[in-house]
């Protein structure tokens, strides 16, 4: 009987948890949203989405790095708690995916290369978190969010599309963030059956 009630309570917690996954993207979502809106400099054909974090030269820096911390927190407690029952490996990566977008509110354009090397980190982590899930649950999905988000960065790479760097980081968050949030809602409903 004690195993059943312990069985009950551990799927409550992993589904009221894989809430997280659905904010951790959202909450970065909506304060990218926020702080281009009130950032009438900010231009998608000239900027990365860092210039908004740039705690010295944008207005709207503790709100754009609040959110990437936010999202970063959250990410991490869906990975560590609801996720890491779904897809074990791939939560370990996601884990990183958290903490190095926190890296990147952290240490924002005022700290010049270092930014630039938590940046390259996050999105590599990125990558290889769709690689991770592509793998271990056959995603056809983050799959799908692999071959999009690394076109995008190689088609900016080769002066394909003329742009700011913030189109190829939009499309590679955008891309991602649609597996990890479905794969929260695959856990949440699950788990309210059971």
């Amino acid at each position: 009987m004690m195993t059943d009630k312990r069985r009950l309570s551990n799927a409550l917690k992993e589904r009221n948890y894989a809430i997280f996954g659905l904010l951790g993207p959202l909450a970065a979502f909506f304060f990218i949203v926020i702080s281009i809106f009130l950032s009438p400099w900010f231009s998608w054909w000239n900027n990365a989405l860092s210039d908004l974090g740039h705690s010295v030269n944008s207005e709207v820096a503790p709100l754009f790095n609040f959110g990437l911390l936010l999202s970063g927190f959250f990410t991490i407690l869906y990975s560590l708690v609801s996720f890491r029952n779904h897809a074990k490996y791939t939560s370990c990566i996601l884990v990183l995916v958290g903490l190095t977008l926190q890296l990147v509110a952290t240490f924002n354009e005022v700290y010049g290369s270092l930014h630039v090397q938590v940046s390259v980190l996050f999105f590599v982590a990125l990558f290889f978190a769709s690689v991770s899930y592509v793998i271990e649950k056959k995603s056809v999905l983050a799959f799908a969010a692999l071959i999009i988000g690394l076109a995008s960065w190689i088609l900016y790479g080769m002066d394909i599309y003329r742009s700011g760097i913030a189109v190829p980081e939009m499309i590679s968050l955008m891309v991602t963030s649609i597996w990890v949030m479905l794969s929260a809602l695959r856990i949440y409903v699950s788990k309210s059956t059971t």
